[in-house]
């Protein structure tokens, strides 16, 4: 690439890259809530990427990544995968941890180094987390929220979405109770009133909150896979 964007800009390319591949609207108040930081900065901050020509505004649909933006966001949301699994696969770093620690360290990943991470790493298509990696997303195509499965469904849990990756509290909770990709899970009992869901999971039965069930997406195991609420 012809320039480098600062770590505060690539955290906002990478943010609005899922929101705008989710179709979610770019809302000031939710950005600074994700970044952490006030609804003025992020105002003045969407104003020098406009700028730059990293985003527009589109009368009457909202704010998109331009075609650069596009690519620059990609960029470093591939770093920041692939730095996630070198984190888990070479230094045992625990899964949970990987998100935040890789935070950190993709900023200052070349391209390069990231090609010659890609291969080494067998070509994943998908982050430890499951989500996939730029240009791959077709991978999670067919993954269901778990909000949608009925009690008595059998699923394997694929993916916890990114905006739940930054919740470090949910991610341990995840990992100390098995709840990661790859894992066969039962809904034993689904309870709109209270907001919770019963799994069985590992012969171990445990309630998870409908406010940690959303980030997850699933893919069914069974054909009696049920819809639910």
């Amino acid at each position: 690439m012809d320039e480098k964007n600062s770590a505060t800009i690539e955290d906002y390319l990478a943010i609005l890259l899922v929101m705008q591949r989710d179709g979610a609207p770019v809302v000031g108040a939710r950005l600074a809530e994700l970044l952490g930081v006030t609804p003025p900065t992020v105002t003045n901050t969407l104003k020098r990427m406009a700028r730059d020509g990293l985003v527009t505004l589109r009368e009457g649909q909202g704010l998109f990544l331009t075609e650069k933006g596009l690519e620059r966001a990609q960029s470093v949301t591939r770093r920041h995968m692939l730095t996630e699994w070198m984190l888990m696969r070479m230094l045992q770093v625990p899964w949970s941890q990987t998100h935040s620690e890789a935070h950190q360290m993709e900023h200052t990943v070349s391209e390069r180094v990231a090609e010659q991470m890609w291969t080494r790493l067998g070509n994943p298509q998908t982050c430890p987390h499951g989500n996939p990696l730029p240009g791959y997303e077709q991978a999670a195509n067919h993954w269901l929220p778990l909000m949608d499965a009925a009690a008595g469904a059998r699923v394997i849990i694929r993916r916890i979405h990114e905006m739940g990756e930054d919740r470090p509290d949910l991610l341990q909770y995840l990992e100390e109770n098995g709840l990661t990709p790859g894992v066969e899970v039962e809904i034993l009992e689904v309870l709109p009133f209270n907001e919770t869901l019963t799994l069985r999971v590992n012969e171990r039965t445990l309630a998870l909150g409908f406010s940690a069930a959303r980030f997850i997406f699933v893919e069914r195991c069974d054909p009696g896979f049920a819809l639910g609420h």
